[in-house]
């Protein structure tokens, strides 16, 4: 069963490359306290309010990152889980 990952609409790119890595990868639009992890632009520190609510899942912001070290910093929060 592949992990489910929320992430933000605007970062298009990350989300074909975590596709092509085998994650199922969800709009944050949908239930956020479905995911195992989520990965916010940065744009907006508090996303929805996902980091005062989400406290177990992993947060990744991916300002200022490629899609690989999302994918690498991805790896790294689920595996600690």
């Amino acid at each position: 069963m592949s992990q489910k990952i929320g992430v933000e609409d605007t970062l298009g790119q990350v989300k074909q490359y975590l596709t092509e890595k085998g994650y199922e990868v969800k709009s944050l639009r949908d239930n956020p306290k479905s995911y195992d992890a989520i990965v916010v632009s940065g744009q907006d520190e508090d996303f929805m309010g996902i980091q005062d609510t989400m406290t177990k899942v992993p947060v990744i912001d991916a300002r200022g990152l490629t899609s690989e070290q999302v994918y690498d910093r991805l790896k790294i929060s689920l595996d600690k889980k």
